[in-house]
Protein backbone atom coordinates (compact mmCIF):
# COMPACT_ATOMS: atom_id res chain seq x y z
CA UNK A 1 0.00 0.00 0.00
CA UNK A 2 3.22 2.40 0.78
CA UNK A 3 4.39 1.61 -2.47
CA UNK A 4 1.03 2.46 -4.00
CA UNK A 5 1.23 6.20 -2.40
CA UNK A 6 4.68 6.88 -3.15
CA UNK A 7 4.27 5.94 -6.85
CA UNK A 8 0.96 8.10 -6.80
CA UNK A 9 2.62 11.02 -5.68
CA UNK A 10 5.98 10.65 -8.06
CA UNK A 11 3.31 10.70 -10.84
CA UNK A 12 1.68 13.42 -9.26
CA UNK A 13 4.70 15.61 -9.03
CA UNK A 14 5.76 14.75 -12.18
CA UNK A 15 2.53 15.48 -14.08
CA UNK A 16 2.78 18.80 -12.39
CA UNK A 17 6.46 19.63 -13.47
CA UNK A 18 5.34 18.39 -17.31
CA UNK A 19 2.37 21.31 -16.81
CA UNK A 20 4.32 23.93 -15.38
CA UNK A 21 7.06 23.34 -17.87
CA UNK A 22 4.63 23.26 -20.57
CA UNK A 23 3.08 26.45 -19.32
CA UNK A 24 6.69 28.01 -18.86
CA UNK A 25 7.66 27.39 -22.93
CA UNK A 26 4.08 28.72 -24.09
CA UNK A 27 4.38 31.95 -22.03
CA UNK A 28 8.00 32.53 -22.92
CA UNK A 29 6.90 31.82 -26.62
CA UNK A 30 4.12 34.27 -26.46
CA UNK A 31 6.42 37.10 -24.92
CA UNK A 32 8.49 36.61 -27.62
CA UNK A 33 5.95 37.21 -30.35
CA UNK A 34 4.57 40.02 -28.31
CA UNK A 35 8.49 41.66 -28.71
CA UNK A 36 8.42 41.06 -32.48
CA UNK A 37 5.31 42.63 -32.53
CA UNK A 38 6.94 45.71 -30.41
CA UNK A 39 9.03 45.74 -32.76
CA UNK A 40 7.01 45.79 -35.90
CA UNK A 41 5.23 49.31 -34.04
CA UNK A 42 7.87 51.08 -33.57
CA UNK A 43 9.14 50.47 -37.41
CA UNK A 44 5.64 51.45 -38.66
CA UNK A 45 6.22 54.82 -36.25
CA UNK A 46 9.45 55.31 -38.23
CA UNK A 47 7.74 54.52 -41.22
CA UNK A 48 4.94 57.19 -40.61
CA UNK A 49 7.72 59.53 -39.25
CA UNK A 50 10.00 59.35 -42.74
CA UNK A 51 7.82 61.19 -45.31
CA UNK A 52 7.09 63.93 -43.01
CA UNK A 53 11.02 64.80 -42.40
CA UNK A 54 11.70 64.29 -46.28
CA UNK A 55 9.14 66.57 -46.95
CA UNK A 56 10.33 68.94 -44.57
CA UNK A 57 14.39 68.79 -45.72
CA UNK A 58 13.20 69.23 -49.51
CA UNK A 59 12.08 72.87 -49.71
CA UNK A 60 15.28 73.55 -48.01
CA UNK A 61 17.48 71.73 -50.04
CA UNK A 62 15.99 70.88 -53.44
CA UNK A 63 19.16 69.80 -55.20
CA UNK A 64 19.89 67.07 -53.19
CA UNK A 65 17.08 64.37 -54.95
CA UNK A 66 19.80 61.47 -54.73
CA UNK A 67 19.86 61.50 -50.96
CA UNK A 68 15.71 62.11 -51.00
CA UNK A 69 15.04 58.97 -53.08
CA UNK A 70 17.70 56.77 -51.65
CA UNK A 71 15.37 57.45 -48.36
CA UNK A 72 12.57 56.67 -50.06
CA UNK A 73 14.07 53.52 -51.60
CA UNK A 74 14.96 52.10 -48.30
CA UNK A 75 11.78 53.26 -46.43
CA UNK A 76 9.65 51.05 -49.10
CA UNK A 77 12.33 48.18 -48.68
CA UNK A 78 11.88 47.90 -45.28
CA UNK A 79 7.85 47.94 -45.29
CA UNK A 80 7.84 45.35 -47.73
CA UNK A 81 10.76 43.47 -46.21
CA UNK A 82 9.67 39.65 -44.48
CA UNK A 83 11.36 37.77 -42.14
CA UNK A 84 13.61 38.62 -39.40
CA UNK A 85 17.00 38.98 -41.51
CA UNK A 86 15.70 40.44 -44.39
CA UNK A 87 13.64 42.53 -42.49
CA UNK A 88 16.60 43.40 -40.07
CA UNK A 89 18.80 44.27 -43.45
CA UNK A 90 16.57 46.75 -44.44
CA UNK A 91 16.12 48.13 -41.55
CA UNK A 92 19.74 48.78 -41.61
CA UNK A 93 19.96 49.94 -45.20
CA UNK A 94 17.19 52.46 -44.04
CA UNK A 95 19.41 53.60 -40.76
CA UNK A 96 22.10 54.26 -42.94
CA UNK A 97 20.37 56.70 -45.71
CA UNK A 98 18.46 58.56 -42.49
CA UNK A 99 22.10 59.43 -41.51
CA UNK A 100 22.97 60.67 -45.05
CA UNK A 101 19.42 62.58 -45.04
CA UNK A 102 20.70 64.77 -41.47
CA UNK A 103 23.84 64.70 -42.41
CA UNK A 104 22.39 67.08 -45.57
CA UNK A 105 20.29 68.73 -43.21
CA UNK A 106 23.79 70.11 -41.31
CA UNK A 107 24.43 71.97 -44.67
CA UNK A 108 21.46 74.23 -43.89
CA UNK A 109 21.13 76.21 -40.93
CA UNK A 110 18.17 77.31 -41.58
CA UNK A 111 16.86 74.38 -41.79
CA UNK A 112 18.37 73.02 -38.10
CA UNK A 113 17.14 76.18 -36.73
CA UNK A 114 13.22 74.98 -37.99
CA UNK A 115 10.77 73.83 -35.26
CA UNK A 116 9.28 71.37 -37.48
CA UNK A 117 12.05 69.70 -38.62
CA UNK A 118 14.10 69.58 -34.86
CA UNK A 119 10.78 68.12 -33.63
CA UNK A 120 10.80 65.62 -36.46
CA UNK A 121 14.41 64.74 -35.40
CA UNK A 122 14.06 64.35 -31.99
CA UNK A 123 10.64 61.88 -32.79
CA UNK A 124 13.09 60.23 -35.29
CA UNK A 125 15.56 59.78 -32.44
CA UNK A 126 13.51 58.77 -29.69
CA UNK A 127 11.69 56.24 -32.27
CA UNK A 128 15.32 54.62 -33.14
CA UNK A 129 15.78 54.25 -29.28
CA UNK A 130 12.58 52.33 -28.68
CA UNK A 131 13.13 50.00 -31.88
CA UNK A 132 16.88 49.27 -30.16
CA UNK A 133 15.41 48.58 -26.87
CA UNK A 134 12.57 46.06 -28.60
CA UNK A 135 14.97 44.41 -30.58
CA UNK A 136 16.62 43.68 -27.63
CA UNK A 137 13.94 42.73 -25.70
CA UNK A 138 12.75 40.64 -27.95
CA UNK A 139 16.01 39.00 -28.34
CA UNK A 140 16.22 38.43 -24.93
CA UNK A 141 12.52 36.54 -25.11
CA UNK A 142 14.51 34.41 -27.92
CA UNK A 143 16.95 34.15 -26.09
CA UNK A 144 15.05 32.60 -23.15
CA UNK A 145 12.74 30.94 -25.10
CA UNK A 146 15.66 28.98 -27.07
CA UNK A 147 17.46 28.10 -23.90
CA UNK A 148 14.36 26.31 -22.30
CA UNK A 149 14.01 24.34 -25.77
CA UNK A 150 17.44 23.20 -25.55
CA UNK A 151 17.99 22.16 -21.43
CA UNK A 152 17.38 19.20 -19.88
CA UNK A 153 14.89 17.65 -18.80
CA UNK A 154 12.72 19.90 -21.42
CA UNK A 155 14.54 19.61 -24.41
CA UNK A 156 13.00 15.60 -24.28
CA UNK A 157 9.27 17.30 -24.48
CA UNK A 158 9.58 20.33 -26.03
CA UNK A 159 9.49 19.18 -29.75
CA UNK A 160 6.75 16.68 -28.91
CA UNK A 161 4.11 19.42 -28.33
CA UNK A 162 5.88 21.55 -31.55
CA UNK A 163 8.04 24.15 -29.79
CA UNK A 164 10.71 25.25 -32.04
CA UNK A 165 13.57 27.64 -32.28
CA UNK A 166 13.08 30.86 -32.95
CA UNK A 167 15.64 33.28 -34.83
CA UNK A 168 17.30 36.44 -33.10
CA UNK A 169 16.54 39.62 -35.25
CA UNK A 170 19.68 41.09 -36.73
CA UNK A 171 21.80 37.91 -36.36
CA UNK A 172 22.53 37.64 -39.97
CA UNK A 173 24.87 41.17 -40.82
CA UNK A 174 27.41 40.76 -42.87
CA UNK A 175 30.47 42.26 -41.98
CA UNK A 176 29.89 45.70 -43.68
CA UNK A 177 26.87 45.50 -42.14
CA UNK A 178 28.10 45.61 -38.97
CA UNK A 179 30.50 49.19 -40.08
CA UNK A 180 29.71 52.42 -39.52
CA UNK A 181 28.20 54.13 -42.25
CA UNK A 182 30.23 56.48 -44.05
CA UNK A 183 28.52 59.54 -45.47
CA UNK A 184 30.28 61.03 -48.44
CA UNK A 185 28.71 64.10 -50.25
Amino acid sequence: MIGLWILIVVVVVVVIWLIAAYNGLVTTRQRAQEAYSDIDVQLKRRYDLIPNLVSTVQGYAAHEKTVFEDVTKARTAAMSATGNDAKAAAENQLSGTLKSLFAVAENYPDLKANQNFLQLQAELTDTEDKIQAARRFYNGMVRDLNTRIQVFPTNMFANMFGFTKMDFFGNDLTDAERQPVQVKF
